[in-house]
């Protein structure tokens, strides 16, 4: 199966955030506003857990993948922990798991922990400057589109004497030399 694109993310990101929004609006007046937007965080989070699992290449690990992070969210769910921790808990499993599923290597799974970053904090940003959760969910999300635009694979870039370097050529050169003498000195004695 392909990657996920920037357009279904975007898709994603209005559905999410459009559905975010009305559900908080209806269930506020009824539910307090701290478990309410708990509940929205966990189901927009499980929601989107799903579409990475089903958009993933991988079949292996899916049960189990969904089970612990469901598992997870009841144990942050039951500890309790200010709105702020629980969210940026949820946004670790998210992060975990795309790491998990669309990621070989450290680098991109770190590009990817700063796209998260960045996520939350455009919408906090968004959040405080309009006061609107459609707007917090909605930047969120619509950076979070943009992992599709992460490498699988990401390699840091050879530094001085790494190979195809003249210089690491010739210090590699040299070393073989150094080594090969002394072969010929301890063989000799």
């Amino acid at each position: 199966m392909k990657r996920p694109t920037f357009l279904e993310g975007v898709g994603l990101a209005l559905a999410a955030s459009l559905s975010g929004a009305i559900l908080f609006s209806a269930l506020a007046p009824v539910v307090g506003h701290s478990t309410i937007l708990k509940l929205l965080i966990a189901g927009l989070g499980l929601t989107y857990t799903l579409y990475l699992l089903r958009r993933s290449g991988q079949r292996l690990g899916r049960v189990v993948t969904l089970s612990a992070w469901l598992l997870s969210s009841a144990i942050i769910w039951l500890l309790d922990p200010p709105l702020t921790l629980y969210l940026l808990l949820h946004i670790g499993l998210i992060w975990l798991i795309r790491s998990l599923y669309f990621y070989s290597s450290l680098f991109s799974a770190l590009a990817d922990l700063g796209l998260s970053g960045l996520g939350l904090a455009a919408a906090s940003w968004a959040l405080l400057q309009t006061g609107s959760l459609l707007l917090g969910i909605w930047c969120f999300f619509l950076l979070q589109a943009l992992f599709c635009a992460i490498p699988s694979e990401m390699k840091k870039r050879p530094g001085p004497g790494a190979a195809g370097d003249e210089t690491g050529d010739r210090f590699q050169q040299a070393e073989q030399a150094a080594e090969t003498a002394l072969r010929r000195l301890s063989s000799i004695h």
